[in-house]
């Protein structure tokens, strides 16, 4: 057993957290993009394209986080033929898993918006997808940064799911080193006093802006 020293465990965990912060960054971004596709798929008047999303979108928070990572992770070696880097594996896994969830974030903040807005915007002349930049979207990104930023605290969490594929983040990190050092307790306290520091600021601006959205909304 190596001995324990707390700074040493507790800056090596430090470091992990890079891999941690860099990973939801990436999957927010990505699930931003795939999300805001879907969201215009959503609210089209395009029957198939609504059908599809809603299905993408149905799959992907009616299914596990974990069972997702176990499909692309093992599955893309077998339809591809080579193995893919965890990181990779766990990027797409959280692209999807992201994309679904904002997609309805964003579809509910469009829904929030009266429907006379949209004959306002008829009755000026505006085509559909320029009431839509115009008129809708100033509105609806208003009532969407409050929710997506709460999401984004989701996100950070459950990349902490990767560690059973082998991607090597914060949780993996304080199990590797709890192996070496078996202080589960100290050790897992820290991991989860990081994750606490990094997820609270967030939920607490969250909880700020909608409050201030409310306010201002009356």
């Amino acid at each position: 057993m190596t001995e324990f020293n707390f700074f040493e465990i507790f800056f090596a965990l430090l470091k992990a957290l890079q891999w941690t912060i860099i990973l939801s960054l990436v999957a927010f971004a990505g699930g931003g993009i795939f999300g805001l596709t879907f969201t215009m798929m959503r609210i089209s008047k395009n029957t198939i394209l609504k059908s599809v999303a809603q299905f993408y979108i149905a799959f992907f928070q009616g299914t596990p986080l974990l069972m997702q990572l176990f499909l692309i992770f093992f599955g893309i070696p077998i339809v591809l033929g080579f193995d893919v880097p965890a990181f990779v594996s766990a990027s797409v896994a959280l692209i999807f898993y992201a994309s679904a969830y904002l997609a309805e974030i964003w579809r509910g903040s469009v829904d929030s918006v009266p429907n006379t807005q949209w004959d306002a915007g008829t009755s000026l002349g505006l085509s559909w997808l320029d009431q839509f930049r115009f008129v809708i979207l100033p509105q609806a990104v208003k009532v969407s940064i409050p929710p997506t930023i709460g999401f984004l605290v989701q996100v950070v969490k459950n990349t902490s799911l990767t560690s059973i594929i082998g991607y090597v983040e914060l949780t993996r990190r304080g199990q590797i080193l709890n192996n070496v050092t078996f202080k589960p307790f100290a050790i897992f306290a820290m991991v989860g006093c990081i994750y606490f520091i990094v997820c609270y600021p967030l939920s607490m601006y969250s909880r700020r802006l909608e409050a201030e959205l409310t306010v201002e909304s009356r």
